[in-house]
Formats: structure tokens, sequence, C-alpha cells
């Protein structure tokens, strides 16, 4: 197929294809070593994310060469469509190392107002989570689903999703810890699957602080294409990173943003 018979999300699903076939030979395997990025913290990379930013940049050059990218491991390129792809390989490689299926591959396509389309992939599961202003589905073991995000409207039936019980700083963290307090079901360390389970209906709100564009843009517009919320801790855009709150809907959005702006 040429570059002009492919939609977006036809290019996005090889990319997908393209992270899951690099990514899974690595995983669960006694072989995988892992390099530290932060100097005074634990950041890790692994050549499985290397690998799979490269599989993905590949499927760019041959069916979107105009359009710019912006990815974990290597940078920026600049594009002349006014168009980017913000790729993030391995979203949560500290539970890829450690053999937990919450990580995933997170490809977004925006322009100056932020993500328009998003795709959140978990290879050893099979799920891939899909959304745009045209499509808001997955696919699965279970087959394929539309992507709806629930109802819930009162923070004491809500379940709620961080990565991080430190979340931040100790200021953020007492933020969180505002939210928490009167959540029905708070739980921790799901990186990515967090804002796919608020997508599937099954979750209602993601709190998270400390992120980078590639993090936070493809679970925008995922979430958002699925009927829920994505903003900073101040109701602003969240696609830039920083401060994300992502609710299943206005009314648990604004429950939790009334606490959270204390912080």
């Amino acid at each position: 197929m040429t570059q002009a018979t492919l939609t977006d999300f036809d290019v996005a699903n090889r990319m997908a294809d393209a992270a899951r076939a690099a990514i899974l030979p690595h995983f669960r395997t006694s072989s995988l070593n892992a390099e530290n990025k932060l100097e005074g913290g634990f950041d890790p990379v692994t050549v499985a994310d290397r690998a799979a930013e490269q599989a993905m940049r590949a499927v760019l050059a041959d069916f979107r060469p105009e359009d710019g990218i912006l990815g974990e491991e290597f940078g920026r390129v600049a594009g002349r469509s006014g168009r980017t792809w913000v790729l993030d390989p391995i979203d949560g490689t500290r539970g890829f190392i450690s053999g937990t299926p919450t990580w995933g591959v997170l490809i977004a396509l925006a322009d100056e107002n932020g993500p328009f389309l998003g795709v959140i992939d978990q290879p050893y599961t099979g799920e891939r989570f899909c959304g745009s202003a045209e499509i808001a589905a997955m696919t699965g073991p279970l087959g394929e689903m539309v992507l709806k995000t629930r109802s819930t409207a009162a923070l004491a039936e809500a379940t709620l999703f961080t990565t991080f019980p430190e979340v931040g700083t100790p200021k953020e963290r007492a933020g969180f810890e505002r939210v928490a307090a009167q959540a029905k079901l708070t739980r921790y360390g799901m990186d990515c699957y967090a804002y796919a389970l608020v997508a599937a209906g099954q979750a209602d709100l993601v709190i998270e602080a400390g992120l980078n564009a590639y993090d936070i843009q493809a679970p925008i517009a995922v979430i958002q294409a699925a009927g829920g919320i994505v903003t900073d801790w101040d109701g602003n855009p969240a696609h830039n990173g920083g401060r994300a709150l992502a609710a299943a809907n206005a009314d648990i959005h604004a429950a939790a943003l009334e606490l959270l702006r204390q912080t």
C-alpha cells in the first residue's frame, strides 16, 4: 500500500505491530539487561525500548515522511506537515523489567492543539486501545469492543490509579492523598494500562505528576474518544506533560480537581 492509501490509523497499527514484534522476544527473558538513564535515580532503558522505537520510526519513514516525530529514546525530528507522531516505545519500563504486563506501547498523532489520535498497545496480553474523533475501540483476546468511560459521579464510588505511591513531590503526594482518602479503591503501579482501563470503563481516575509529553498524549486521545477528560491539576491542557488528571466524566473530574487545586 502507498502513503496515500493508508489512513493514519493504518499507519498507527503498523507501528504498534512493529513494536510488538521488536519487544516480545525480550520480555521475561533472563538475558534482558537494563541501563540506567538517570544519575541519582533510576530510569531504566532496555534494548527492547530502543528496538521498538526504531521499528516505529522505520514505518513512519516509509508512510509518513513529512510528519515530525517525538520519541522517548531518540528525541525529536522536525517535520514539514505540522503534525507530529509522539512515541513511547515502552511506557513502564520498570514494570517491563519486572515481568508485569502493565507496560505498553504509546502512539499519538498531534498538531499544534494537541493529540487527536492515540493508541495504547499491550503486546503481551494482545490488547490494543484506539481513540480519535472517529473511533473509540479496543481489540483483545475477547474480541473487539467499543470504549466508553463510566458515569461514576461521586469520589466515594471511584476507583483511582497512579503508578508511584510517592506520585511526585511531597506537595503533589499530599494532593493525590486528598483524593485517595475519599475514593472507594486506590491501586498503584499501573503505568499506561491505568489510562486504558479508564477508557474501557473499568476505572474512574488516574492522577500522576512528573510526566513527559510522550507519557500522556496517547492516553489523552484514547480517553477523550471514549468520553472522558484529561487535564492538568489546574484544569488546563496536559499534553505537554507535568501533572495529569484523567477522569471518566465531567462530574468525577470536577470532584477530583477541586481537591488537587489545593496543592
